[in-house]
């Protein structure tokens, strides 16, 4: 199994702050988003390598944050575009890692300005039964409901519905960034960009996918951090700021 950290966005809802530094590379606690990102991600022993997609503009950055932290097993994308006018979007992020580096095997993919504190084992195992699954949140805040995917699920936890930013949600549950597909799913991804399919928010892969194949919710109630702007930032940090680094 390889990772794929998405992380060739230009965050310009938190400038300044990511003018010259990339979101997964603010800090929390002193220490980069991305940092507790890879140390989720492998608490997995099946993965074998970790892939960080970026741009042009920040790709030299993430090197040298990879030469001062010296992660094995870890290799920097760079998807060529250099402002957020050009970018490939989230979706054609996740196609342009998979066809360059020939990949074909399961993939975990993870929002590279997301942190999640669900056990990532248990995670793991749901996908080992269900093989196509992304992590739901139950979300108390009705107001914040419109800012997510929003998802339907039956008893066995397979979706049903999936709605992108609905004004009007049918549920509590929304999509967060953490998904897993079997190597044989991945091949839809260019299917769905053939389409001509929306290229960003990953959910509308989900939305258009799983009315084609089966496709699971993992649900919990931890902690989940979606750092979007300088409030989600701000909140983070204070609660990071006082654990043990």
């Amino acid at each position: 199994m390889k990772a794929i950290i998405l992380a060739a966005g230009y965050a310009v809802r938190l400038y300044p702050l990511t003018v010259n530094t990339p979101k997964p590379l603010l800090t929390l606690n002193k220490k980069p988003i991305i940092n507790y990102i890879i140390q989720k991600i492998r608490k997995i022993k099946h993965i074998e390598e970790i892939l960080i997609v970026t741009n042009d503009k920040f790709y030299k950055t993430f090197k040298a944050w990879l030469k001062k932290y010296k992660f094995k097993n870890i290799k920097i994308i760079n998807d060529g575009t250099k402002s957020d006018a050009d970018k490939l979007g989230a979706i054609g992020d996740i196609d342009f890692v998979l066809k360059k580096e020939k990949i074909n095997e399961d993939v975990l993919i993870f929002a590279g300005d997301n942190i999640f504190e669900f056990d990532m084992l248990k995670y793991h195992d749901f996908f080992k039964e269900k093989k196509n699954i992304v992590a739901l949140k139950y979300v108390k805040n009705k107001k914040m409901l419109p800012h997510y995917g929003i998802v339907k699920i039956n008893k066995s936890d397979k979706i049903i519905d999936f709605q992108e930013k609905p004004q009007k949600p049918n549920s509590n549950l929304a999509s967060a960034s953490c998904y897993m597909y079997s190597k044989e799913t991945i091949k839809f991804f260019d299917v769905y960009l053939k389409d001509k399919n929306h290229k960003d928010a990953p959910g509308n892969f989900i939305a258009w996918l799983h009315k084609r194949i089966p496709v699971y919710g993992f649900v919990f109630r931890e902690r989940w951090f979606d750092i979007g702007d300088l409030e989600s930032y701000q909140k983070a940090d204070k609660i990071y700021s006082k654990r043990q680094i």
